[in-house]
Formats: C-alpha cells, sequence, structure tokens
C-alpha cells in the first residue's frame, strides 16, 4: 500500500513519530512516504509551489498525525479525495480516530480493501465563482469586532431567514462538534446530507439555526455597508464584497475517512467529557 504521512507543522514530536511509524510500515511491507512541505495557510492565493501528491498517481491512504486543524487543512490540499487515517496528536481530535498506542494494532488487524466512510464537504461560491471547500464549516462575520451584519437567506430562491447577527456559521455533519457547537448547534449524525445554518448572537431571539437538505438551493446576500470575510474551516480567510451573494453547494466529492470501528456517539460522549 502506497502511504503519505503528513505530520503536524512545526511539531517536533509529530514529525519524530511520523519517522517511526514510517519505518514501521515499510516493515510491514507497505511504501510509506512522508510529506516534505508546509501545508500553506491563509488565502487561496498563498504561495503552493506542489500539491500534496500527483493527481494522476495519488496515495492508496494518507495518514495526520495532529489535531483537526492539520486534518482539516490537509482535506483543502488534496487534488482529488483519498482515505484519511488521522492519529490524535492534538487536544480533543474528533476527526483523529487513532491514538499513537493504537496504530500498530490497526494494521496488524486490517485485511484487504480499506473500508471508508464518506463525509459531506462544501463548495462555497461568490457571486458565482466557487471560492473553496470545507469539511467543518464556512463563517461570514465581520473583520471589526462588535459590529453586527444584516444577511438575508434564500432557500431554493424563496426568502427563508432574515438575520442580523455577529456572524453566520454554515456547517457540514462532521462540523457540527466543532465551532458550530460552539455556537449553541445541535450535534448531527454525520451521514446526515444537510447544511446546518447557525447565527452568532442573533439580535433577534426567534433567529434560531436551521439544518436545511444539501439537495436544496441555499444563498445567503450580504447587506452591509462593513468589510466582511469569509472564513473556511479556520484555514483560509477571503475577503468578500459587503452585498456579495454567497452560494452554499454539497461538494461534488465527499472527504473519505477510515472506518476504525469507532461508533460516532460512543466517541463524542468519550470526548466531549473533556471539554
Amino acid at each position: 500500500m502506497k502511504i503519505l504521512i503528513i505530520p503536524r507543522i512545526l511539531e517536533e514530536r509529530a514529525t519524530a513519530y511520523a519517522h517511526i511509524l514510517a519505518e514501521s510500515l515499510s516493515q510491514k511491507g507497505h511504501e510509506p512516504g512522508i510529506a516534505t512541505r508546509r501545508l500553506p495557510v491563509g488565502s487561496p492565493d498563498d504561495d503552493n509551489p506542489a500539491p500534496l501528491f500527483s493527481r494522476t498517481h495519488p496515495p492508496d491512504l494518507v495518514i495526520i498525525i495532529g489535531g483537526d486543524g492539520t486534518i482539516l487543512l490537509a482535506i483543502q490540499q488534496m487534488p482529488v479525495q483519498v482515505p484519511v487515517l488521522g492519529i490524535n496528536c492534538g487536544e480533543v481530535g474528533f476527526l483523529a480516530d487513532i491514538e499513537p498506542e493504537e496504530i500498530t494494532g490497526f494494521f496488524e488487524t486490517l485485511q484487504g480493501n480499506l473500508s471508508t466512510e464518506q463525509r459531506m464537504r462544501i463548495s462555497i461560491f461568490i457571486d458565482g465563482v466557487c471560492v473553496g471547500t470545507a469539511l467543518n464549516e464556512a463563517l461570514i462575520v465581520t473583520d471589526r469586532p462588535a459590529k453586527m451584519l444584516r444577511l438575508l437567506v434564500t432557500i431554493d430562491d424563496v426568502l427563508a431567514e432574515s438575520f442580523r447577527a455577529d456572524g453566520l456559521i454554515i456547517s457540514t455533519p462532521t462540523g457540527s462538534t466543532a465551532y458550530a457547537m460552539s455556537a449553541g448547534g445541535p450535534i448531527l449524525d454525520p451521514r446526515v446530507e444537510g447544511f446546518l445554518m447557525i447565527p452568532l448572537a442573533p439580535f433577534m431571539l426567534s433567529n434560531r439555526p436551521h439544518l436545511i437538505h444539501s439537495d436544496r438551493r441555499l444563498s445567503i446576500r450580504l447587506i452591509n455597508p462593513k468589510p466582511v470575510k469569509l472564513v473556511l474551516d479556520g484555514q483560509v480567510s477571503i475577503p468578500i464584497d459587503h452585498e456579495a451573494v454567497i452560494d452554499v453547494k454539497k461538494a461534488l466529492e465527499p472527504a473519505l475517512f477510515v472506518n476504525t470501528g469507532k461508533n460516532f456517539f460512543i466517541k463524542c460522549n468519550e470526548k466531549l467529557r473533556h471539554l
């Protein structure tokens, strides 16, 4: 099996463990390689000299050593989606299913093809142009603290909601255990196909979270004189015009996570106890 290992950025412990893991996988007959470049963070215009791997010759598996941020960033930088296995080297780690001490046992019991679970991603369009994808969430917020946004939300071309709030989160079911949960949203089964829309500190108490099926056309129009930015998965920040139209669609390619046999709801119960 051809395996690409991506250690957490600027984390000596993760880098050292990556080399140990590569040696162990090589002894088991796999073909491991370690990512040699820093994952770019910031705007889509940042220098990106080379993709993580070739689109035409992708690895069979990507192992990411780090926390959820490293996993989200790596998935954003993949030219095509391949199975991902996260080894937790962060804090809570909802996306990292394996602890470092469990990885040897996992590969010893691995037989045949990898079983994967699809996780829906969202594609974000600004005035008709796709600006990126997100596995967790897209955040619309002002550049100026303590200033409210006004947003009009249409679903299937029908005005569904008018928000005055500090910001708006459009989350996937996977992202429901991230920023969306901190903002008061529900925890969703990752198998659900939908957009979770949550206003941040809404002016009207009647403005509540919405769960919208991914087949529907979700559009957000900004009506705001203040500078606004769009943040994807907490990794990429994009300035947008104060009267832009933002469309949210289900991404063509879902993220692929290796099925480690761990139940999502048991994992939530265990990890949330530490928060």
